[in-house]
């Protein structure tokens, strides 16, 4: 049977992938531990759940825009005013389903064949694969736990050529939880001001899981406002993962490049969740603030298990909900005939004998380390990290 060479051209998502394999596993009886996917584990607050009952028996039932209702769009930009400070209009949002759409039509609506597409790592697993999929070209900018995987000006400075396009960054970062302070992302401004024909993608999805020094957008400085293309959602913030629903805030130019790929492939969002997305972007923010106390909880536990595992270097996440330790001590060693050989070796070997699955770090472009998501209770969480040594310990 003869496919699309284009599926050729990418990957299946690590993340997922590692939670379908837990999932066989768990069908078999095993009792595997989730430590693998980004999905909070709380429930919709209850606000935003009648909002969307509301929707239903109000017969929010026909096609929507395909840029997303009127008065979801104002409400998204009330937000951004509200919350960073940020003036847009209407004509700048695009609502999506789910913010890798958002991603996917940024990314397809500028890049072209052979544009150089620069993405600090480590970098959450679908920018690479949807720029591959544009058939631009994917030019990696590697960052290290010393210097708390954020790219510098220099580096950025070093990694622009004529034919770079496009730069995507994610803050707070998925899977590192790095976090770009405004002084930061000044430094990073000052270069981007250089070099007028890059654009700059934003995915600001993590925003209120945040652990202190507070969100900061690259949006604010007025002389890239037109250049920067913001990727946000409600799947983190408001637990809201299975409603599907992502938006961008971009000059009207790329909206409008946005709106007429997304009318080809999906029209409108859902309906009822737009619905919902109003209760969630403009009524009461407890529960969502109430979910990073308990992240920052979580944090600081998991932070605390690491440390009881020999050979474990991890920085101190910032924001997101994810820590992303070096595991290169454990490469070479084996238990019985089982050898470890690498990341991805040691995420099956802790799949298949310990039942936790975490993701491997090649996925997001640094081979050295494995994320580990803390969106799981606290109670899976210290069994997970109590397994996890357990089986590091064995490996000689």
């Amino acid at each position: 049977m003869q496919l699309s060479s284009r599926l050729d051209r990418f990957n299946e998502p690590e993340t997922l992938k590692m939670a379908k394999l837990g999932r066989e596993l768990r069908a078999k009886g095993c009792d595997v531990i989730d430590l693998s996917l980004g999905e909070p584990d709380f429930d919709t607050p209850e606000h935003i759940k009648e909002a969307a009952k509301k929707a239903v028996d109000d017969n929010w039932s026909h096609y929507p825009p395909v840029a997303g209702y009127p008065d979801l769009r104002e409400a998204i930009c009330k937000k951004f005013k509200r919350d960073n400070d940020l003036d847009y209009k209407a004509e700048n949002i695009v609502v999506s389903t789910g913010a890798k759409q958002s991603l996917a039509n940024a990314v397809l609506a500028i890049v072209d064949r052979g544009d150089e597409v620069v993405i600090p790592t480590p970098f959450w697993v679908t920018y690479s694969e949807i720029v591959k999929l544009g058939e631009g070209t994917v030019k990696l900018v590697h960052t290290s736990v010393e210097q708390r995987y954020k790219i510098s000006p220099r580096q950025l400075e070093e990694s622009i050529t004529p034919k770079t396009k496009l730069f995507i960054f994610s803050s707070p970062c998925n899977p590192s939880g790095a976090v770009y302070t405004k002084n930061e992302l000044h430094a990073l401004a000052d270069v981007f001001i250089r070099h007028p024909q890059v654009f700059i993608i934003s995915d600001e999805i993590y925003e209120y899981i945040n652990f202190g020094k507070g969100h900061e957008s690259i949006a604010q400085f007025l002389e890239l406002r037109d250049r920067v293309i913001i990727i946000n959602g409600l799947s983190k913030g408001f637990a809201m993962t299975g409603y599907r629903l992502g938006y961008i805030a971009a000059h009207a130019d790329v909206a409008k490049a946005c709106e007429k790929l997304q009318g080809q492939f999906t029209s409108g969002a859902n309906a009822v969740t737009q619905r919902a997305a109003i209760a969630a972007l403009t009524g009461d923010l407890r529960p969502t603030h109430a979910m990073t106390e308990e992240f920052t909880r979580r944090r600081a536990r998991i932070l605390e298990l690491l440390k009881e595992i020999p050979g474990m270097q991890c920085d101190v996440p910032d924001g997101a909900f994810y820590v992303f330790p070096v595991v290169s001590q454990y490469f070479g060693r084996k238990n019985g005939d089982e050898v470890i050989k690498d990341a991805d070796d040691l995420c099956m070997y802790l799949l298949n004998c310990a039942h936790v699955s975490v993701v491997t770090g090649r996925a997001f472009g640094d081979p050295a380390c494995v994320r580990i998501s803390f969106a799981n209770n606290m109670q899976n969480i210290e069994k997970g990290m109590e397994r996890i040594k357990q089986a590091l310990g064995k490996l000689v």
